[in-house]
């Protein structure tokens, strides 16, 4: 019974990068033995143990076969006599492909070191077409290591062409598409994933909403990059610098989808495409199963964007009606997300990166000052029921107006 670390806490040692879940494989022991041993087994499809003292996974070696589409499509062999040849070569990546065993000793039948010395992401074998999730794996690892240089290896951009072409991510749950979207989003550049899955063809088949923005022309004066696909990548960038959040990201990938429904008759004028993005978002999130709030982040960015770049030409009263709108009197959270969304569209301009923007400042000092209006003082007045409400917005516009003075005044 031989023990091996494997994958990515190998990968990232070479790299110098820091570590994080420590897989291993076990070569040469049975279910039994490894029971013995005190370790708890925790896969169905294969069996996979956690060790007694540490948890971390030790996975016996094992071999799969195809039978049948999508990733889940595999019959596992797992047994004493199955070699860690065998059960790197059913990896993705030769990257991945890495074993290091007790003695520190590298085993690399594959030639993933040197892959890494080449910055290179390349596939082990044919039989990385056979699972369709590894076009979104090599997606994501790809924006993963952007910075440390890495690109995809022709041969494997080729083979994820091939698998799109064959409609193989058809098969895909939804998921475990927005599993690995998440991941991306929350990583550092998820910028590269979209545009991996754009070059293989993949973005048209599993976010058809996003693929349909390119080619689709903005107002040069204020989108100098032109490409609405290239804007919302634009946008991305910044919200990974302005936000960790995960909504933030997602509603800057979603905040201009209307804009692929304008018909080119209009083009580059894309009027009103805040509201008429909301439906595309709303069918990408069920679609995708994504997450409540994200989906909801994502909508309210769409819808309410364009009044926050216009917010100093807006009446007092109707900024109210967009904190109303918001429900940003119980969710001033949420409502900074959006601030930070609205910040990342229009940082996310070629040449606009340094400009002055004063709009969502204002906007968040309007909404402290309405939201520290007195409702008891209005109630202690004598005021009732309707009245109440009536007063209430009256006094929050005469907040919002004296900020708005301050802010109109220092303006240049």
């Amino acid at each position: 019974m031989q023990v091996y670390l494997v994958g990515g806490a190998v990968r990232d040692r070479l790299l110098g990068l820091p570590g994080g879940d420590r897989d291993h494989v076990v070569v040469g022991a049975t279910v039994q033995q490894m029971l013995d041993l005190g370790y708890q087994q925790v896969g169905r499809d294969f069996p996979v143990f956690l060790h007694p003292k540490t948890q971390e996974e030790y996975a016996l070696a094992r071999t799969e076969r195809k039978q049948g589409h999508g990733y889940t499509g595999f019959v596992c062999h797992a047994a004493p006599d199955v070699t860690l040849q065998q059960d790197l070569l059913r990896r993705d990546l030769t990257v991945n492909a890495i074993a290091e065993d007790e003695h520190g000793q590298l085993h690399d039948p594959y030639g993933g070191q040197a892959d890494l010395e080449a910055r290179v992401l390349r596939h082990v074998s044919p039989a990385f077409c056979e699972d369709p999730l590894r076009v979104l794996r090599v997606a994501r690892f790809a924006a993963r290591f952007h910075a440390q240089g890495f690109t995809i290896a022709p041969e494997t951009q080729a083979l994820m062409q091939q698998m799109t072409a064959a409609g193989e991510l058809a098969h895909l749950t939804p998921e475990r598409v927005w599993k690995e979207m998440e991941k991306t989003l929350l990583g550092p550049s998820p910028r590269v994933f979209f545009e991996v899955l754009r070059e293989c063809g993949a973005l048209k088949v599993l976010l058809p909403e996003v693929d349909a923005l390119y080619g689709v022309p903005a107002p040069a004066k204020w989108h100098p990059e032109v490409d609405t696909g290239l804007h919302t990548m634009l946008v991305l960038d910044q919200a990974c610098l302005l936000s960790p959040a995960l909504t933030v990201r997602f509603a800057a990938l979603c905040h201009d989808l209307g804009k692929g429904l304008t018909p080119p008759a209009f083009w580059p004028s894309h009027h009103g495409h805040g509201q008429k993005g909301l439906p595309l978002i709303r069918a990408l999130c069920e679609r995708l199963r994504v997450p409540n709030d994200c989906r909801d982040l994502a909508l309210l960015v769409s819808d309410l964007h364009t009044h926050i770049h216009i917010a100093f030409e807006l009446k007092p009263s109707t900024l109210l009606k967009v904190f109303d709108k918001a429900d940003a009197w119980r969710r001033p959270e949420r409502f900074a997300e959006l601030l930070d969304a609205c910040r990342a569209d229009f940082y996310g301009r070629t040449g606009f990166e340094e400009k002055v923007y004063s709009q969502p400042d204002y906007v968040a000092e309007a909404l402290a000052a309405a939201a520290a209006v007195p409702v008891k003082a209005i109630v202690d007045a004598g005021f009732k029921g309707e009245a109440i409400r009536e007063q209430l917005a009256k006094r929050r516009v005469d907040a919002i107006s004296r900020v708005r003075d301050e802010w109109t005044y220092d303006l240049p």
